[in-house]
């Protein structure tokens, strides 16, 4: 049982035992992602039979049709989720403590499946396309990016507990527009998987992208916008401010 214990803490995951009745039989690993307010809750069983496409919400008037994504919500502190075929995401607010959240998702998960007196994803929902299924009006340049995305970047982005979402290619420009989500979609270190990863394997096996561009929600713009007009107005401050005059000891 140590050296379980010490495999599972070199791999920074943490299981959640079973609950000790005969209703509740599952276990969850939790993975820490690259984002500090976002876990990935792994289950042993079955979450989403959609494959590996992810559904993505950011409140409970998003999650209509997941009725899992609703009771999750209803935790303190839950901002947004993203639930995959064998994970679900879960992002908080800052002030929030993982210590007090973790255990009281997991009893939800744990409830919910064990139960399954509900779907997980509504059968409308289900039915809606990804992203990266073949379409008739694809371009061959349009099909490729898909599959390189689809077989060789998506499945890293999941395993951090975030997806990617295609939107479009601008043939005239060269530039692909994605969309991060889960984990991945706030994460400091966004910036750098969008240009150092996805851009360089994209520009290096598809001579016709020229530039990968992150599209984000319309809150998200607002938040960002709102950022940098604190920037920008602390840095004027900084240079408006006058210089303090030295402090030098008296001399007789």
């Amino acid at each position: 049982m140590l050296s379980i214990r010490h495999s599972l803490a070199a791999r920074h995951a943490r299981w959640f035992p079973r609950v000790n009745t005969a209703a509740r039989f599952l276990s969850f690993k939790t993975f820490p992602t690259p984002n500090a307010n976002a876990v990935k809750f792994v289950s042993p069983t079955t979450v989403s039979p959609a494959g590996n496409k992810t559904f993505e919400f950011s409140s409970t008037l998003q999650a209509v049709h997941s009725p899992l994504a609703r009771k999750l919500f209803k935790l303190s502190g839950v901002k947004s989720l993203m639930i995959g075929s064998d994970f679900i995401t879960v992002n908080k607010q800052d002030h929030v403590n993982w210590a007090h959240l973790r255990p009281e998702v997991v009893k939800v998960l744990d409830k919910f499946l064990t139960l399954q007196e509900e779907p997980v994803i509504t059968k409308e929902l289900l039915q809606e396309t990804d992203s990266f299924a073949a379409s008739e009006d694809d371009s061959e340049i349009v099909a490729m990016i898909k599959e390189l995305i689809d077989t060789r970047i998506r499945p890293a982005i999941q395993d951090d507990g975030g997806d990617i979402e295609y939107k479009a290619f601008d043939e005239e420009t060269g530039t692909v527009f994605l969309k991060l989500q889960g984990a991945c979609k706030s994460c400091s270190s966004s910036e750098d998987t969008l240009k150092g990863g996805i851009e360089s394997m994209l520009m290096h096996y598809i001579e016709e992208v020229k530039e990968v561009v992150q599209i984000l929600d319309p809150e998200e713009e607002i938040a960002n916008k709102e950022f940098e007009r604190l920037e920008f107005k602390l840095k004027s401050k900084a240079q408006k401010a006058p210089e303090r005059p030295s402090q030098s000891p008296p001399t007789l």
